[in-house]
């Protein structure tokens, strides 16, 4: 390949490397010049371009990336279409990735011209969320690196997602008098909130006294009838034979390790008892967010195997968040990143339905706009305002009792622009952006909404915005420094122009990025049913 300035007239058949608009004309960047293009450049005065000129044993970027991509063993991924260079992969069901990460650094280290680059080895993914992507750098490579290439890859397991599989969990905490009841059961939903994500759930949950032959009877009760024993203490595992790893020897179980090298996380103990699983969990486990138990369990549930060493090797990586109340606290942030205010759209008129209001349809068993509202309340935002409009009175109803403002836009029929700038009104002061969630949204749930938030905190004030195996969706995070462009729209097209000019991060949330309702049969296909 000779790459460079060419003059026009030899530039038939090469590669543009650089955008160009010649007279109203635009020539992206990897189009192949033909006689046409040549014509045009040389009428509008241009005389010379950057370009690469293949030779004929050079592999363009799209087969040479399809090469590479088709190379890879693969399991429970799914291979995207070539474009400029770039094969993307996606998970086929949720679960966890593994990778072979000598043959990853192995294919890095052929050539710089070919890249891949994937997810760290056991993170969670969702279903078809991208896990790995194959970029070729220039426009071609050589057949010589694609061959080496492919032999490095000859008869190993590249990656691999290993889908949930669904368990059934016995539950058992101990009780203290100090410890009150209602711990207890947050930290029952909470726990049946992360076993949701493999299709998991709780069928024993006990409660027994804070001794190692209580928790041990209700050990032995529950086997045969569970595949996972998960152990909350009412006290803190201080040493390896307290009350936890002690009933889990006293049930004639094994324990594997007491302890592990991820913070929070610490105080996880893990063990086996005829063959079940059994997690003594952490106390940090009584909060949804993420901590050592999450990596232990998702490994569980995804059929992989935890031994001593596996958690030995966790400590890369393995801090996760700064408490700064604890004895000890670690090193706080100088800085922090402002907190999201979420604004819910529920002023249009619905007027593709002929009649109804979708928002005031149900979806399991309530109408979908306080569905919607429900989960951003418990999300990580903090605050909730609803902007309504159309049939107001109905959707306030609809809302009562939950902790949310309303903002009514009087004038809702001029457009989306509207309701966005009424909502963007009510943020208060302190929040440093918005996630604005759009009513007709069903299969948005709380874990999307927190990656979100997260990426946005993550991303130093950028905008986020959900998708899906690469598509763009709904919501979106506006951080407050595009406000004054937002005050200044018209019309029914939203942010969407501002958005385009600002640095953007993509937050892969699944399929309800896209799953909106706005006819009778996406509703109904949905799972909604509309109200008489």
């Amino acid at each position: 390949m000779k790459f460079g300035p060419l003059p026009v007239a030899e530039a038939e058949g090469a590669i543009l490397a650089h955008s160009l608009v010649t007279d109203g004309t635009r020539l992206r960047k990897g189009q192949k010049i033909g006689r046409e293009e040549v014509v045009a450049l040389k009428a509008a005065g241009v005389q010379r371009v950057v370009a690469a000129m293949l030779s004929p044993d050079d592999v363009g970027e799209d087969t040479a990336a399809r090469t590479v991509a088709e190379a890879l063993r693969l399991s429970g991924i799914l291979r995207q279409e070539a474009v400029t260079g770039r094969v993307n992969l996606h998970a086929e069901a949720s679960g966890i990735l593994t990778l072979d990460r000598a043959l990853v650094d192995a294919i890095n280290a052929v050539t710089p011209d070919i890249t891949l680059a994937t997810l760290p080895p056991f993170a969670r993914v969702e279903r078809g969320s991208m896990v790995a992507t194959v970029k070729i750098i220039p426009f071609s490579v050589s057949p010589e690196d694609l061959s080496n290439v492919a032999k490095l890859c000859a008869g190993r397991d590249a990656m691999s997602v290993h889908p949930f599989k669904p368990h059934r969990v016995a539950l058992i905490q101990t009780e203290l008098p100090s410890l009150k009841s209602s711990v207890l059961d947050k930290t029952a939903r909470v726990t049946a909130e992360r076993l949701a994500r493999s299709g998991s759930r709780i069928v024993i949950d006990r409660r027994v006294p804070h001794s190692a032959s209580a928790v041990a009877r209700a050990i032995r009760m529950a086997l045969g009838k569970c595949d996972l024993v998960i152990l909350f203490g009412a006290s803190a595992v201080t040493d390896a034979y307290d009350v936890i790893p002690a009933a889990i020897r006293a049930a004639r179980g094994t324990v594997h390790r007491v302890g592990m090298p991820v913070d929070p996380g610490n105080l996880l103990v893990l063990g086996e008892v005829a063959g079940t699983p059994v997690i003594g969990a952490p106390g940090c486990a009584r909060s949804p967010k993420e901590n050592g138990f999450d990596w232990v369990l998702d490994r569980i549930l995804a059929g992989l195997p935890v031994s001593h060493n596996d958690i030995a090797g966790m400590g890369v990586g393995g801090l996760l968040t700064e408490i700064p109340t604890r004895p000890q606290p670690r090193e706080v942030k100088e800085t922090t990143l402002g907190d999201v205010h979420a604004v819910i759209l529920a002023a249009g008129r619905s007027s593709r339905m002929g009649g109804p209001n979708k928002l005031l349809a149900w979806f399991e068993g309530e109408p979908l706009i306080r569905l919607v509202a429900e989960r951003v309340v418990g999300s990580e935002a903090i605050g909730v305002t609803v902007v309504t409009g159309h049939e107001r009175e109905e959707i306030a109803e609809a809302l009562a009792g939950l902790n949310i403002e309303l903002v009514h836009n009087p004038d809702f029929a001029l457009g989306l622009a509207s309701s966005l700038k009424a909502g963007i009104s009510a943020v208060p002061d302190d929040a440093a952006a918005v996630i604005v969630v759009l009513g007709d949204m069903p299969a948005v749930d709380v874990v999307s909404l927190d990656r979100m938030i997260a990426a946005f905190r993550q991303g130093g004030g950028a905008v986020v915005r959900a998708s899906s195996a690469g598509k763009r969706g709904n919501p979106v995070i506006l951080p407050r420094a595009l406000f004054s462009d937002i005050a200044k729209l018209e019309g029914d097209a939203g942010a969407r122009a501002i958005i385009e000019g600002a640095e953007v991060i993509e937050a892969e949330i699944g399929e309800g990025a896209l799953l909106d309702v706005d006819t009778p049969e996406a509703l109904v296909a949905a799972g909604g049913v509309f109200q008489v």
